[in-house]
């Protein structure tokens, strides 16, 4: 069970990742005219959650895959990990979940379901 819930939220923050990364350029857009410097300030910052995103999965999943359910490192990891994802769980219920943007508003309970699975996944 312990690698299920480990597998399962690792796809689950690698796939929501990927869901950021694909359309920053919509978003960015969307934001209207911007300055050059704005544009890219938002464009960055949407690619690097993307890409933390997609690398909490990775990691995980890659250390599930070497070091197996139960070894010290998973355990490490998928706990470090959802640390991580809390505290970005909580930047998000902060700001982009105050938006009426439906797939912002669930960032936060997604990212929060995944670090439950991670802990509940290392105990």
């Amino acid at each position: 069970m312990a690698a299920i819930l480990l597998y399962g939220g690792s796809v689950v923050i690698f796939l929501w990742g990927v869901g950021h990364l694909i359309p920053t350029q919509g978003i960015v857009e969307g934001f209207g005219p911007l300055s050059q410097d704005n544009r890219r300030i938002i464009t960055m910052e949407w690619i690097a959650e993307g890409m933390t995103l997609c690398f909490i999965g990775v990691l995980v999943f890659a250390a599930l895959l070497t070091a197996g359910p139960g070894s010290r490192t998973v355990i490490f990891l998928g706990r470090a990990c959802a640390a991580m994802l809390l505290a970005m769980a909580a930047l998000s219920a902060f700001t982009g979940a105050r938006t009426s943007i439906l797939p912002m508003r669930l960032c936060p309970v997604v990212k929060t379901l995944v670090a439950v699975c991670f802990l509940l996944g290392t105990l």
